[in-house]
């Protein structure tokens, strides 16, 4: 049990990446947690948003991993905002005072809702120049519990963890899957009322993408998404890092796009 919190790899996150707090809202209790970590002449970095189950560090191997690659990656803790227009708000305050004028989003069940909903939110001054979603939903209808989404702030946290829970996977898993596991239900436990309750409105609360406005942003896998964006300003990787072959086989796949009806 807990082997990830406890990991090598875990261990040296915490202690070379440091967690910054950021307040842009006029309440000083909206604190945005973050790990900003990769070279930061990087205008347009990738941003992490997580599930409601989630913090910040549940992504600490991505950011190990693409920062290793020279990617500069921004892993994010949202304060408790209870509708998605409070959110979308203070998120671009945010990345106002990160002074970024466009980011790449990659969200997480939650965090990919919002993601599509900041792309909506900004669509007549695009500040998301791509998305990548992570089993993500564009309509939060799908839950079946809108009718309780104003009710959430009244339950106690043991509750909200409770419902939470009940999506966690219960039967038999490999090793690694029930060490993530494991390490989610953690990272949920360090989580208060206030913070379960305001994400599980977020999440129900009766909403959906207007996929018009999100129509012309990038959206595809992990594996090749940032590549297609190699060599152009809105690059999330330190050019250097980026060999001449793979630039030239970029522009060539770029040219083949154009040329296609």
């Amino acid at each position: 049990m807990g082997e990830i919190k406890v990991s090598p790899d875990y261990n040296w996150f915490r202690s070379t990446v440091p967690l910054k707090k950021i307040i842009v809202d006029d309440d000083d209790s909206k604190i945005w947690s973050l790990y900003d970590a990769g070279p930061r002449s990087i205008r347009c970095p990738l941003i992490f948003l997580p599930p409601v189950s989630g913090t910040a560090d549940v992504f600490f191997r991505q950011i190990l991993a693409l920062t290793g690659w020279g990617y500069r990656v921004i892993a994010l803790q949202y304060p408790v905002y209870w509708d998605h227009l409070e959110f979308c708000d203070g998120f671009r305050k945010l990345l106002d005072h990160l002074q970024l004028d466009k980011v790449h989003l990659f969200g997480a069940s939650l965090g990919g809702f919002l993601a599509q909903k900041f792309a909506e939110y900004t669509h007549k001054s695009p500040r998301v120049h791509s998305l990548i979603l992570c089993n993500a939903f564009s309509d939060t209808s799908i839950f079946n519990q809108t009718w309780t989404a104003n009710s959430f702030w009244l339950m106690p946290a043991f509750m909200l963890k409770k419902i939470v829970l009940g999506n966690f996977s219960s039967g038999p898993v490999d090793p690694l899957m029930a060490d993530a596991i494991d390490f989610m239900v953690d990272r949920l436990e360090s989580l208060g009322q206030s913070e379960l309750a305001s994400r599980l409105t977020l999440n129900c609360q009766n909403s959906y993408v207007e996929p018009h406005k999100i129509r012309d942003i990038p959206v595809t896998i992990m594996d090749i998404h940032l590549l297609q964006f190699h060599g152009t300003k809105y690059a999330a990787i330190d050019p250097s890092m980026v060999s001449a072959e793979e630039l030239e086989v970029q522009k060539g796949n770029l040219s083949i796009s154009q040329e296609e009806p």
